[in-house]
């Protein structure tokens, strides 16, 4: 296993990002498929990061600002009910952008984030850990799988896994039970999790979230491809596709698709996919939920709800729960 880098005073910097081969092979199997998908996660290299970071400041987009006051707004609350000496843990972690508000009002003694984008991760964490000198910065290079099952040495400081934006809704309803099980594993016997899940509204203001008219959303579903000709050569040729979501009401999701406008053939893992015009490649799910049908999904996944808060326009939601 590879050993922490000590980049700064309080920053050390761990090296888990999954071998290519195996990117490649994943790939190929997803895209060979009857229906071909893409994992949300090559969305975000530095480019995807900074696009996604657009995304949620477009007027249209309102997960981001409503979770963000949520936090702020009830940070007194929570920390009332967590208590101090506390080691934050944040599996996609992106620019470590929401968690500022925690770190400002709770001041914990430890944090880190996990995060896939190398890039990304160091350059967020250098420019934080200065800022909070007192904690200590863990940064892991890391995809979902492996910060699940990551072994954290917090010295017996109660643990509390941050899992914002509503991130959860990309996972399928089998999938997300795994996850949050895995989440729990990641929070220890004693440890909590803070959870952002957006809820069922009108059809209409999600399609518009995910549609924005400066065109970032589609920018950031097309930038998967970018960063897969990059990573792993495929010879996707992004101006031949189109971006595609739209709100499922049946299954309560917004589904993100990549269209091919004219036929294409790319090469992944020396295996040859031929994509014809008008495949449609899957690229995420965001599933809405109710603060209620959440919290059974956090029980069923063994933790006890503490509390949960929604903002006046009941757009966002966030939970707090304990390892029960």
């Amino acid at each position: 296993m590879a050993r922490p880098q000590r980049l700064l005073p309080n920053l050390t910097f761990l090296d888990l990002q999954p071998p290519m081969i195996d990117a490649a092979r994943e790939v190929a199997t997803s895209l060979s498929a009857p229906r071909p998908t893409l994992d949300p996660k090559y969305f975000y290299d530095q480019r995807g990061s900074a696009l996604f970071d657009a995304i949620t400041r477009t007027p249209e987009y309102y997960p981001t600002r409503t979770e963000a006051s949520l936090l702020a707004d009830h940070a007194d609350a929570m920390a009332a009910e967590l208590g101090s000496d506390l080691v934050i843990a944040e599996p996609g972690a992106g620019g470590c952008e929401k968690v500022r508000i925690l770190l400002d009002r709770w001041r914990p003694s430890g944090y880190m984030p996990l995060e896939i984008s190398r890039e990304c991760l160091l350059g967020a964490t250098r420019e934080l850990a200065p800022r909070y000198p007192a904690v200590h910065f863990s940064a892991v290079c890391a995809d979902y799988s492996q910060a699940l099952s990551f072994p954290v040495d917090d010295g017996g400081r109660r643990r509390l896994v941050f899992f914002p934006g509503s991130t959860i809704g990309n996972f399928e309803p089998a999938a997300r039970g795994d996850f949050l099980l895995g989440l729990r594993g990641l929070a220890g016997g004693q440890g909590y999790l803070l959870i952002g899940a957006d809820l069922q509204k009108d059809p209409a203001r999600l399609n518009a979230a995910y549609n924005d008219a400066a065109g970032h959303t589609a920018a950031f579903n097309l930038n998967a491809l970018h960063h897969l000709n990059q990573r792993l050569g495929c010879g996707f040729d992004p101006d031949a596709f189109a971006h595609r979501a739209f709100y499922n009401e049946t299954l309560h999701r917004i589904e993100m698709h990549l269209e091919c406008r004219r036929d294409q053939a790319i090469t992944v893992a020396d295996q040859r996919i031929e994509l014809p015009e008008g495949t449609r490649i899957h690229t995420e799910n965001s599933y809405k939920f109710t603060v209620e049908g959440f919290s059974r999904e956090l029980v069923e996944a063994g933790f006890s709800p503490v509390a949960s808060w929604v903002d006046d326009e009941g757009l966002f939601s966030v939970h707090l729960a304990r390892v029960a």
